[in-house]
């Protein structure tokens, strides 16, 4: 009815103004998120085999058939920390290996474990080869593989449960 009123014209501004603000914080959360990750392999997945810290044999061969994770962590990364219980109810409903990167000696990231009633199963990789040839250059970092065992998304930084599960049911199709 009043189309030059200076009342509307003036909320109109600020709502243009409250969207490109919101336009241009999601922008640069999202080029911050593609330059972490731009390192990180995709595809075909490095080959993974070795003992876990309970003495079973793994090879990454036997997370294929299922929608499962890849999950690099170390025990001298509080976000990190801050992830455990996210990845260990996960643990709970789908195959997943954890990769303590530069963490120490068997020993030293078996009592961590066990000391932050961390229980999931995991490689030691000590001087971090296994994390070098995933593209891995901070932690953590989390690969979702799909059936076939190929990466279908990969991450590093904090991931929300919910993030994680969503990305684990996406992998599945």
């Amino acid at each position: 009815m009043f189309p030059n009123h200076p009342i509307k014209c003036k909320f109109m501004k600020a709502q243009q103004n409250h969207l490109l603000t919101w336009v241009g914080i999601i922008a640069l959360v999202v080029g911050m998120q593609f330059a972490v990750n731009r390192n990180l392999v995709s595809g075909e997945p490095p080959a993974i085999a070795g003992t876990t810290l309970s003495g079973d044999s793994f090879t990454l061969a036997q997370l294929h058939g299922k929608p499962s994770v890849v999950y690099f962590w170390a025990s001298w990364c509080s976000i990190c920390g801050g992830m455990q219980n996210t990845i260990q109810n996960v643990a709970t409903d789908h195959p997943l290996i954890s990769l303590a990167m530069q963490s120490g000696a068997l020993s030293e990231v078996k009592q961590y474990m066990t000391e932050q009633k961390f229980s999931v199963p995991t490689l030691n990789d000590e001087n971090g080869q296994i994390a070098q040839a995933f593209g891995v250059t901070g932690v953590p970092a989390i690969f979702v593989l799909g059936r076939d065992g190929k990466i279908r998304y990969a991450t590093m930084g904090y991931t929300t449960e919910l993030g994680l599960r969503l990305r684990i049911w996406l992998a599945g199709f």
